[in-house]
Formats: structure tokens, C-alpha cells, sequence
């Protein structure tokens, strides 16, 4: 059986030392004009020290009109290349594998903060967007394609597309309300395109040893199971993606669609994988957890909150298997000594039960 210690070897960039990865935490520590902070380096690069095989951003925006929220790590210019290179340089000596988070916020993105108007696949005049033309959302997948290959330049292993949580590219999968009538839009095929063309793109404006990775939403949010299985193994059969992080938001949640058995992880593991690597993530907080998904058939795991709490939980969780995230909330006095800036630990006082 495969173990959270294994090395994994991937078809492009380095092996990871282990199984368990950080995943891409909204931390709202940049600088307002999104290049790197001192905090959002620290926070990183203690992960890397930590033992996590491979450490990735948080959800980075590849186009000035795509910002989400204040403090986002911005990739869309050059401009940005000096922070970058610098983060890439840092997380490289910390002995871990280095991802960028590439996102577009879509009609998510705050006009507000980035100054430009609400875009997305379709108009919608409740959340004030207007729908890309077709040219458009080519210069999107341009824009993708030009981040990672700035991302490569500043010395980064890889990247990985966000394609979930009802951003840009996972609205386009959204069958209630995506009807263009471009190539874009209607029938499945369509609306998974741009999908592919990221990623496309990408693999052929980097080099061979940059590694290419996809996060996807499984459900939900106008995709059906049908097709988020059929796209996560298109796009691991491609040659184009070398890990497919598959969010679930628990690890153990039942599909909600009632026509479907079992856990929502086994539809996932069930899938051909070509040569890429499948990760899932979703409440996995102790040693316990990752090794139930590796059990089921996931090649790594993807942690969030427990990487919040303990900068080393996977060098904790590789040496015990007992070990398990501790309780929350917890102090601040927590969270700054497992190197949490203080504009993160107050995003996490706001809206998460994390803080006492």
C-alpha cells in the first residue's frame, strides 16, 4: 500500500518528498498592489520547513479585472517578477516543491479593488457582469498561459489552474446559465473548453520539467457528477496535467447527487489517470484522514486548516500516526508562533471559528 512517506514522482519537474501538500489558503497578505509581503513569504516558506512535499499559493489572479479580495498575490505583469522570484528562491532553500495558484475571480472579481468592470461567461445583471466576447475569453487563457510562463521565469516548479469554487473557469461549467452560443458555451464539450485550452497552453509555453496541476469543484454550483468525472479524467489522460487536486470539502461526504453510491472520493480514484497524479482535499486534519485517502486510492492529500495550525503538521503526521490538528479556536499566541501574519489571523477572527 502506498504510504504518506512514499516520494512521488510526477511526468514533468521534481519528485515530491512525500504525500502531503499545503493547499492554496486565501491569506489577504499581500501588499494592496499584490506583490509579495515579508508575512506572506514567512508563512510560506515555514511550510516548506515543515515538511509539506509541495507548497502552493494562494489563489493568485492572472488578470488586473479578475481580484477578488483586498491583499490577493498578483501574477498579471512583470512588475510582479521581483516578489516572485524572491518566494520561488525562498520555498526552493526550504527544500519544497513550489506551485503558484493561478485564478481569475470572474463575476467573483471585486470591481471595486481592481478598478475594472465585472466579466463572466454570461450576463448577469444582478451581479453587475457582462459576458466575455469570444475574443475575450481568449485573452483570458492568454493571460493563464502568460502567468505561468512569468511564474516559470521567477524560478517556481509549477502551477496549478484554479478550475473550482464557482471561479471564472468553473463558471463556465455551470449548465444552468452558461447558454453562449460560441464555442464556449451550450453543450458540455463547449463548456469545458476553456479548460483544456489552459491548459494546453500552458504545457506548450513552459518547459519540460514545469509542473501543470488543476483544481476541480466535483459538483454542485450548476456542474453535475457526470461531468466533473468525465472532465478531471480527460484531463489526466492529456498529457497536459501532471496533478489533479480534487476539492470535496469533506473527504468522506457522499455525492450529493442522490443517484450515486458510495463516497464522492471513489468516483474520482475510479478514474483512468494517465501519468498524472490524483490529490484530493477536504477536513483531512490528522494522519488518520490522509492515510484513509491514500487507502482509497488518492496519490496525495491536499491540507488546509491543520497546515494553518501547525506550520509542520506534515513532518507531524509523516512520524506519528496518531497525530491530529489541534482543537480550535486557538490564541493568536497559536497562530503567530506557527508564523501566521496579522492580517491573516485577522481574516480568520472575521469569518472562521479559529481564533479565541
Amino acid at each position: 500500500m502506498t504510504s504518506l512517506q512514499d516520494p512521488l514522482a510526477l511526468a514533468h519537474g521534481p519528485t515530491w518528498a512525500n504525500r502531503i501538500t499545503l493547499a492554496p489558503l486565501t491569506n489577504l497578505q499581500s501588499h494592496a498592489d499584490g506583490s509579495l509581503s515579508d508575512d506572506e513569504l514567512d508563512w510560506l516558506v515555514a511550510r516548506g520547513e515543515g515538511g509539506f512535499a509541495m507548497v502552493m499559493t494562494c489563489a493568485a489572479h492572472v488578470s488586473p479585472e479578475g481580484q477578488c479580495w483586498d491583499g490577493q498575490l498578483a501574477v498579471w505583469d512583470d512588475r510582479f517578477l521581483p516578489g516572485l522570484t524572491r518566494l520561488a528562491t525562498a520555498l526552493r532553500e526550504s527544500g519544497t516543491t513550489s506551485c503558484v495558484q493561478l485564478q481569475h475571480g470572474g463575476m467573483r472579481a471585486s470591481q471595486e479593488l481592481s478598478g475594472h468592470p465585472t466579466v463572466a461567461p454570461w450576463d448577469d445583471e444582478a451581479k453587475g457582469a457582462r459576458a466575455l466576447g469570444t475574443g475575450e475569453v481568449q485573452r483570458v487563457v492568454q493571460d493563464f498561459v502568460d502567468a505561468a510562463v512569468r511564474c516559470e521565469r521567477a524560478g517556481f516548479d509549477g502551477v496549478q489552474v484554479h478550475g473550482a469554487h464557482a471561479y471564472l473557469l468553473a463558471q463556465f461549467l455551470d449548465a444552468r446559465s452558461n447558454h453562449r452560443m460560441d464555442a464556449y458555451g451550450g453543450s458540455p464539450e463547449n463548456r469545458a473548453r476553456v479548460f483544456h485550452e489552459v491548459v494546453d497552453g500552458i504545457r506548450a509555453a513552459t518547459g519540460p520539467d514545469f509542473q501543470v496541476g488543476m483544481r476541480l469543484t466535483p459538483e454542485r454550483s450548476g456542474i453535475a457528477l457526470a461531468e466533473s468525472t468525465s472532465l478531471a479524467e480527460q484531463l489526466m489522460v492529456s498529457g497536459a496535467v501532471d496533478h489533479l487536486d480534487m476539492s470535496l470539502w469533506d473527504v468522506r461526504t457522499a455525492p450529493f447527487e442522490t443517484a450515486y453510491d458510495g463516497a464522492l472520493i471513489d468516483h474520482f480514484t475510479a478514474l483512468e489517470r494517465g501519468s498524472a497524479r490524483l490529490g484530493v482535499a477536504g477536513g483531512i486534519v490528522s494522519t488518520a484522514d490522509a492515510d484513509w485517502c491514500l487507502e482509497r486510492g488518492a496519490d496525495f492529500v491536499t491540507v488546509g486548516t491543520a497546515g494553518i495550525l501547525h506550520h509542520d503538521f506534515a513532518r507531524r503526521a509523516l512520524a506519528d500516526p496518531a497525530f491530529a490538528m489541534a482543537a480550535t479556536p486557538v490564541s493568536r499566541d497559536h497562530l503567530r508562533a506557527e508564523r501566521v501574519g496579522p492580517d491573516f489571523i485577522e481574516y480568520l477572527a472575521a469569518g472562521w471559528d479559529f481564533v479565541a
